[in-house]
């Protein structure tokens, strides 16, 4: 184990970026859970305990090495569908907002689709690099087979947001192992023409987040009172906020789940449009480094990876904004390494890990490839 090599190879500037992400959510966070009259609050805590937790998985995962890791990634198929058939198990599953998708771990609940989306992402690009890339409807027909269980499961629990989330990342590892663009074609148009089918079948609350979305000025639907309470949030902070820990609209509690679905709402509140920018734009050169990082990789498996976890990402990210402006339907999901959540912020600092230990092994032929 050449420690020295890791600390040279190891890619400072996409671990500063989550660094500064997950100082201004910390902030706003504490903002949202009134710390100027309670004090550092629980969430506060379990923020900053989640986090050091996940520097720990960070410092692990450097240490092993991803080629190793791909050659079990039939195991990792099987994690991914153990960890979304858990939640079932009476006794186990704990039910929280309407969705089974989280099993009780004491102090905290366990969102295990969380940490499902990164071992489906693992498998699924090794599963098409074995399988030499996606030339043809049958190679995309093969890997989509490994989907469908997937999406099934978390349709059940019901939890929506994920399963677009476990569908984009899938999208982007196709896309980077050649999927044609006609296949691209013929995928979105077959996605939406199955929303009819779908749509039916969807929770009843689920069905109102769309209708929500569909009639935005109805205020009368249960979905557009918190979008309406986001909007009015976010305009308030104007140009340049009302001052770190001095919003408004969240200490009078007008504004719905404001530490973790709606904290972007918070912090432009109180750092305004300039505060919303900056965040945006430090988002923007998060997804571009690990762009950058996957095409200094030198091998199809470890690059599929990081272009699995930019999808992921990516798709987070524009999803919370965007519904917090009323652009798109509210779903649940977290903005990465800023809304409150442990899981969230243990499994996305896991994927940094990941990324860092493929970037940190970039070169072929070093003691990296076969020291560990």
């Amino acid at each position: 184990m050449n420690i020295k090599k890791i600390i040279t190879n190891f890619d400072y500037v996409l671990f500063a970026i989550i660094l500064v992400l997950f100082g201004l959510g910390l902030l706003a966070i504490a903002s949202a859970t009134n710390i100027n009259d309670f004090g550092i609050t629980r969430q506060v805590q379990m923020q900053a305990i989640s986090f050091v937790i996940g520097l720990v998985a960070i410092a692990v995962l450097l240490l092993v090495n991803y080629e190793m890791i791909g050659e079990l990634y039939w195991w990792f198929y099987g994690i991914t569908i153990l960890l979304l058939v858990i939640v079932f198990v009476p006794g186990v599953g704990v039910t929280r907002f309407g969705a089974t998708s989280w099993i009780n771990l004491g102090p905290i609940d366990f969102q295990t689709s969380e940490i499902a989306k990164i071992t489906y992402i693992i498998f699924l690009s090794k599963f098409v690099d074995k399988s030499g890339g996606v030339k043809s409807l049958k190679d995309l027909i093969k890997a989509g087979l490994t989907l469908i269980p997937i999406l099934a499961l978390l349709l059940r629990q019901p939890d929506l947001g994920h399963a677009l989330v476990f569908t984009v990342a899938a999208f982007g590892v196709l896309l980077i192992n050649g999927m044609k663009y006609w296949i691209v074609a013929l995928g979105v148009g077959g996605a939406a023409g199955s929303i009819p089918l779908i749509f039916p079948r969807l929770e009843l609350h689920q069905q109102q987040r769309i209708e929500a979305f569909l009639n935005p000025n109805d205020v009368s639907l249960p979905g557009n009172y918190q979008v309406l309470q986001s909007k009015i949030t976010l305009g308030s902070g104007q140009m340049y906020g009302r001052g770190l820990f001095q919003g408004v609209y969240h200490r009078l509690n007008y504004l719905p789940v404001q530490e973790s679905d709606f904290i972007f709402a918070v912090f432009v509140e109180e750092t305004g449009f300039v505060g919303g920018i900056a965040v945006i734009a430090l988002y923007l050169f998060f997804l571009l480094r690990m762009v950058t990082i996957s095409r200094k990789i030198k091998d199809n498996f470890g690059s599929s990876i990081i272009i699995g976890l930019v999808f992921m990402f990516a798709f987070q990210i524009i999803e919370n904004i965007a519904m917090t402006m009323g652009k798109m339907p509210v779903t649940g999901i977290t903005l990465p390494f800023f809304s409150y959540g442990a899981t969230s912020i243990v499994t996305n600092m896991i994927a940094i890990g990941i990324i860092e230990s493929i970037y940190i092994r970039r070169k072929k032929g070093t003691f990296f490839t076969h020291e560990y």
